[in-house]
């Protein structure tokens, strides 16, 4: 049946076709709507796991158990799960370990912009790269194929635009597989020094070998236009490629980006005039032309930061530019603020009311940073909030007013070492963790905290409280942060204490569907004396209309945060 059909989701009905049995995955925008999908098919488990690195863990354990498996993380993710991958290289698998990392050119929810076939060369682990829908689904079986012929994992690179742009596929059965059998081998899963050794010139010779199926394989495809100018591309580049030149140049189309063609890369420049590598972020194509002794065309005149487009490349290779659709209007920019009623904005109000440093994470809370809050300092990685926190108040030493603050579903990402770190060496350090009850930033997950699992069913649930209690803090407290003053008291007394200790500012988010919010405010136009204390919250339902606030009832959730500012009681009522 054929059908339209999101990236995402087209790469999880290819994880269904393919058979696989096991998705372990932790969100990150662009790729978090693959397990999301996945999990709908009753023949696949599904689960969130506390980080990328455990993901890719059980993902291998279930590898090992003779199962297809699956995990699936964004760029910075690999990251996190680069001490598993490296050396699951080398042991190699048992049934087939795909491994998804979405790379997000542009920047459109990431802290960086890195280029994760960098990672693939590093770890010497096969990566391909499908350029829509349709090959997501088909290279996600090729993926599958490879793995268990060439005993490897396999990384399928996706992209924002891939990932979350849809395109015609045509949906076919699982393939349901026997269950390969678990065989002892110390030499090939046991990876101390005496083995590991012996098991790198096989990762050498597999590398070898993969170049051979790079050069004859129909994941790369060349298109033969009888033109004299060749281009050299891949994923959402081939997209942009064929929009601009259509049949008019000769095409080089890379499914698979690690390890590179060779043959077939010498063999399609022949009897080129020139050459142009289009790829995104860095050169490594063009440097892989380049060592090969081709002359290309590639970022001495396309850009290695940001996101291209075809207008951009049509300009910078063709000297066109296509026509554009403006407004006759300048519209005011929309920068990104927290919700109203965002359980966050009152706690880091007071935060900057009392001028205290705050070295913040990843998530919502991020938005602490922008104006009128600008009450964080420092965004770095999942974690380091604490860490950071730590090694500050360390390197000074004395009573600093320096804070980490640390959602609930990134400490349990990332943070508990680092609060571990805290307990046993002692800083003088106030962590602050924002338990909005969800993972909030990639579209309301469940995570370790919440009770509930992937699917919403009852889970596990880890308490907070006990677990930082049971980490050595005696000094763990919880506030609801709609509540200012019960902030400023908690964050003044733990300030001033000379010991580690642990603050919960727990309050649902308020967009999750089963909070129940009281009525908007209004505002006493009579009473309202035009001071902007309510200003400074940042709500995006307050602003000002003729001179007094005003309030907008349909964005309003009625936390009542703004009314313990007002000193005249202007937003007294209920709308």
């Amino acid at each position: 049946m054929k059908q339209l059909m999101l990236g995402n989701k087209a790469f999880a009905r290819g994880l269904y076709e393919a058979g696989c049995s096991l998705v372990s995955s932790y969100p990150g925008t662009p790729s978090t709507e693959i397990s999301e999908e996945a999990c709908k098919y009753d023949e696949i488990y599904a689960e969130w796991a506390p980080n990328e690195k455990v993901a890719m863990e059980v993902a291998f354990g279930a590898s090992l158990a003779g199962k297809r498996s699956f995990c699936a993380m964004k760029h910075v993710g690999l990251n996190v799960a680069a001490d598993p991958l490296y050396t699951a290289s080398y042991t190699g698998v048992n049934a087939g370990l795909v491994i998804c990392v979405a790379d997000d050119a542009g920047m459109h929810s990431s802290q960086n912009e890195q280029d994760s076939r960098h990672h693939a060369i590093a770890s010497k682990v096969p990566m391909i790269e499908p350029a829509d829908s349709a090959e997501t689904i088909e290279f996600v079986k090729k993926a599958y194929e490879m793995s268990e012929k060439y005993d490897t994992p396999v990384i399928v690179k996706m992209c924002t635009r891939i990932a979350h742009s849809q395109s015609i596929v045509e949906t076919k059965p699982r393939v349901e597989l026997p269950v390969k059998t678990y065989e002892k081998n110390i030499a090939k899963y046991v990876m101390m020094p005496g083995n590991a050794i012996k098991k790198h010139p096989v990762v050498e010779k597999r590398t070898l070998d993969l170049i051979d199926l790079a050069n004859t394989d129909y994941i790369n495809k060349v298109e033969d236009n009888g033109s004299k100018i060749g281009v050299i591309t891949h994923s959402t580049s081939y997209q942009y490629t064929k929009e601009i030149y259509g049949d008019s140049v000769n095409i080089l189309k890379l499914g698979m980006v690690n390890p590179l063609p060779t043959t077939l890369i010498t063999d399609f420049v022949k009897g080129l005039d020139e050459v142009i590598v289009i790829e995104e972020l860095d050169p490594i194509i063009e440097n892989h032309c380049k060592a090969l002794g081709i002359n290309v065309k590639g970022k001495d005149v396309l850009p290695m930061c940001g996101e291209y487009s075809q207008n951009l490349l049509s300009s910078l290779l063709k000297g066109e530019t296509k026509d554009t659709v403006q407004l006759a209007e300048t519209l005011p920019g929309r920068p990104p603020v927290m919700c109203a009623g965002c359980p966050h904005r009152g706690l880091f109000y007071t935060l900057n009311k009392n001028k205290v440093t705050v070295f913040g994470d990843i998530g919502c809370y991020t938005l602490g940073a922008v104006a009128p809050l600008s009450a964080m300092e420092l965004t770095l990685c999942m974690g380091a909030s604490i860490g950071a926190t730590h090694g500050y108040n360390k390197a000074l030493g004395g009573n600093n007013k320096v804070v980490g603050v640390i959602g609930d579903s990134t400490f349990m990402h990332s943070g508990m070492t680092g609060l571990a770190n805290v307990a046993y060496n002692q800083s003088n350090s106030t962590i602050i963790i924002l338990d909005n009850s969800i993972t909030g930033m990639t579209g309301h997950q469940q995570n370790p905290t919440t009770g509930y699992n992937i699917k919403g069913d009852p889970a596990g649930k880890i308490n907070l409280e006990a677990l930082c209690k049971s980490m050595g803090f005696n000094r763990v407290r919880v506030v609801d942060p709609y509540n200012l003053a019960q902030c400023d008291e908690a964050i003044k007394e733990e300030l001033a204490v000379e010991e580690p200790s642990v603050i919960i500012s727990r309050r649902p988010c308020a967009l999750l569907k089963y909070v129940k919010h009281d009525k908007p405010l209004k505002v006493d136009t009579d009473k309202c004396k035009s001071c902007k204390m309510c200003m400074k919250l940042g709500c995006p339902a307050i602003s000002m209309k003729n001179g007094k606030a005003y309030i907008d009832a349909t964005q309003c959730v009625g936390c009542k945060v703004c009314q313990q500012l007002c000193h005249f009681d202007a937003l007294g009522g209920n709308a």
